[in-house]
């Protein structure tokens, strides 16, 4: 919740100004996605999927994860282990 504004403000400035091809974000430090992160995450999906880029997630805790697959939202996202996977992906 602490970081969920700035979060979503340089995720769709990425996305929606920059015009980015694909943007991949580094979930490494994440340890919990709150609500306020899981609505974040998914304004950058739509946000991507409106613009034709692709958004790619890595390094998702065990904790994150289960967040998104108790929400249902899990397969609606491309994630990768790691960040070389998602590079080269």
């Amino acid at each position: 919740m602490s970081n969920s504004l700035e979060v979503r403000k340089a995720l769709l400035g990425e996305i929606r100004e920059a015009k980015k091809s694909r943007v991949v974000l580094n979930l490494t430090d994440v340890r919990y996605i709150d609500s306020s992160g899981v609505a974040s995450l998914v304004e950058g999906l739509k946000a991507s999927r409106e613009s034709g880029s692709r958004f790619v997630l890595f390094g998702l805790s065990a904790s994150a994860r289960e967040v998104l697959k108790i929400s249902r939202l899990l397969k609606l996202f491309e994630i990768y282990d790691d960040e070389g996977q998602a590079m080269s992906a």
